[in-house]
């Protein structure tokens, strides 16, 4: 006999569809980027391949262009990839965030893995129970990874047909998509609301003097606070 912890069943259908219409949102943000990705990386040179095979695999927005940035200003395969997997540490913490979620099983958690960003952790952790959760990751993670890769493909081919894609204000999509996203659970735990604004001001302050994607790697020390907060408690 099937446990149901072993076992876990999915989420009806009727469940799954205020789940899609939330985090269709973020998969539209997450297009419009990834285009964005794709006509910058060959638009500054790069052949088509190397943005699309770069978002299959190594899948991180902020990695993938800071990545691009140091090839595209000459920089080695070598430094490219030290730059993108210091900017991918944060995904450590986030990690151990979901870990549970994720299911049993090598290929689930292997997948999950890779599935793991800032936009799916955020829209799984903001839910109120374990399973709705479990359906917030996967759907969401599954739908922005293939929307990423569509975007980025659709970039690339159209290479720089699109012009300065900075002119769009596209840099503002993904953080107002995450502030949308935390903001329930800062209204739910009160807790939280003094580690996020302390890590929200030092990336912040570390912005003007750092490349992009180490301000999200310095907001951390936040979480330092709030176990502090949880030990006293």
């Amino acid at each position: 006999m099937r446990s149901p912890q072993r076992t876990p069943r999915p989420p009806r259908p009727s469940s799954s569809k205020p789940l899609i219409r939330d985090s269709s949102l973020v998969w539209l943000a997450s297009g419009v980027i990834g285009v964005s990705f794709g006509a910058i990386s060959v638009a500054g040179g790069l052949p088509v391949w190397v943005p699309v095979v770069m978002s299959l695999t190594v899948y991180a927005g902020s990695a993938q262009f800071s990545a691009v940035g140091v090839l595209l200003a000459g920089g080695g395969p070598l430094a490219a990839a030290a730059t993108g997997l210091l900017l991918n540490t944060r995904t450590a913490a986030f990690s151990l965030a979901v870990a549970d979620l994720l299911g049993p099983g090598r290929a689930a958690r292997l997948l999950g893995a890779h599935l793991v960003t800032d936009e799916t952790v955020a829209f799984a952790l903001a839910q109120s129970d374990p399973a709705r959760r479990r359906a917030a990751f996967w759907i969401s993670g599954i739908g922005l990874f293939t929307v990423w890769n569509a975007g980025v493909a659709t970039g690339a081919l159209a290479g720089a047909a699109l012009g300065d894609t900075a002119t769009y204000g596209l840099d503002a999509a993904f953080p107002a998509v995450l502030v949308a996203l935390v903001l329930p659970a800062l209204r739910k735990d009160t807790h939280l609301r003094r580690p996020a604004a302390s890590g929200a001001l030092l990336a912040l302050a570390a912005t003007p003097f750092t490349p992009p994607g180490v301000p999200v790697l310095l907001a951390l020390a936040g979480l330092l606070l709030y176990g502090r907060t949880e030990a006293a408690r």
